[in-house]
């Protein structure tokens, strides 16, 4: 292959956002932190730049999903779950609160300089549709939304009206 494209691995949003959770998940009992810090750059390095929008939200949700799965299996095997469980959840979301915003603000300055600004561009210069037939008004002009069918929402009223 001859071409200038760079070569690589290129994972889509989920692909990433998976990796992530797993690098995280196998991290999490040992160096929670490092490993989640390592994630979230190897997955915004490793992402589609134009899935970059969805990856750089997630880290946060991530790491609380991992958190829960560990303690949770943490829990099962003590006499008090619901105690172990939640002081398990306490312990490991404050002592890796600095390690989320790192991690999490690490995704978004590399998503950045990877084109971030770009998918948020597209994100809010999206082309409105293009109108059909069936959505212009009898004047020919385009409707703006699809009316319900009269009565649809409304409550039956029997008898004749006031105004009538």
């Amino acid at each position: 292959m001859t071409g200038t494209g760079r070569a690589g691995v290129r994972l889509t949003a989920r692909g990433a956002i998976v990796m992530l959770f797993v690098i995280t998940l196998v991290g999490m009992p040992f160096l929670p932190g490092p490993a989640f810090v390592a994630g979230c750059i190897a997955a915004v390095l490793l992402v589609r730049p134009r899935d970059l929008l969805p990856l750089v939200v997630t880290p946060p949700l991530v790491f609380f999903v991992a958190a829960l799965l560990v303690e949770l299996m943490r829990a099962l095997s003590s006499g008090s779950m619901l105690q172990t469980f939640g002081l398990g959840m306490f312990t490991a979301l404050s002592s890796g609160a600095p390690w989320l915003f790192l991690g999490s603000a690490l995704a978004l300055g590399v998503g950045w300089v990877r084109g971030l600004p770009d998918s948020l561009r597209e994100l809010r210069g999206a082309p409105a549709p293009t109108p059909t037939p069936a959505s212009r008004s009898r004047r020919g002009r385009v409707r703006t939304f699809d009316p319900e069918p009269e009565g649809y929402f409304e409550p039956r009223v029997y008898g004749k009206a006031a105004d009538e």
